[in-house]
């Protein structure tokens, strides 16, 4: 049964968030109409920042972990409170411990036999991964053989720029992640570069 998926499909990718800076960081980011945000469980801190980011989310956002690799790393994330699954790689075994417990599934793939058996192990939506590699051209060309509705989130190489290229070929959501957060940006510098991704998204939209 399909899970409910937040009104704007872009995931915050909080690559390097201590956890003394995620209340700040997660207010800024909801504010700006972020639903999901993502903190990579390679860097320190990880399960704190989300465990504090799950505690100060509104009502219909999703947060979790990134680069999650293991079973392990899901009853990890899923034990702060995490709903959001993402992994750089496409482990069935991994993706269906996600689902089972209730997680988001967002996990990688690059080619069309990695994205059919990521649906098959139980993937909500679609991380392709590297996006720079796939490139829109190969999101279209999957996009063409993968069956009506899989949604598919690029994630590297997204900039507001490029949005509406991406959702020209048929993404239907994006990762973010230096072009939004880096560990050294301003709560300014945040807020402006939410806001801009934002209006980005809204824009391809229309």
């Amino acid at each position: 049964m399909p899970k409910p998926m937040p009104a704007l499909p872009l995931v915050a990718i909080l690559r390097g968030l201590q956890p003394e800076r995620a209340e700040a960081v997660g207010r800024i980011l909801f504010e700006a109409g972020f639903q999901l945000l993502e903190v990579p469980l390679n860097r320190p801190g990880a399960l704190e920042s989300i465990d504090r980011l799950v505690r100060m989310a509104p009502a219909g956002t999703i947060v979790g972990g990134g680069t999650m690799l293991s079973e392990a790393d899901v009853d990890a994330v899923a034990g702060v409170g995490g709903r959001l699954f993402v992994s750089p790689n496409m482990n069935p075994a991994v993706i269906r411990h996600a689902a089972a417990a209730g997680m988001l599934c967002a996990p990688g793939v690059a080619t069309p036999s990695e994205a059919f058996a990521a649906l098959d192990a139980g993937a909500d939506a679609l991380k392709l991964f590297p996006g720079e590699m796939v490139g829109p051209a190969g999101l279209k060309a999957m996009r063409a053989v993968l069956p009506a509705g899989t949604l598919l989130w690029p994630v590297g190489g997204v900039e507001a720029a490029n949005m509406a290229q991406w959702c020209a070929a048929g993404a239907t959501g994006f990762g973010i992640g230096g072009a939004l957060f880096t560990p050294d940006c301003t709560d300014a510098q945040l807020a402006a570069r939410a806001a801009a991704m934002v209006n980005a998204w809204r824009q391809a939209q229309a």
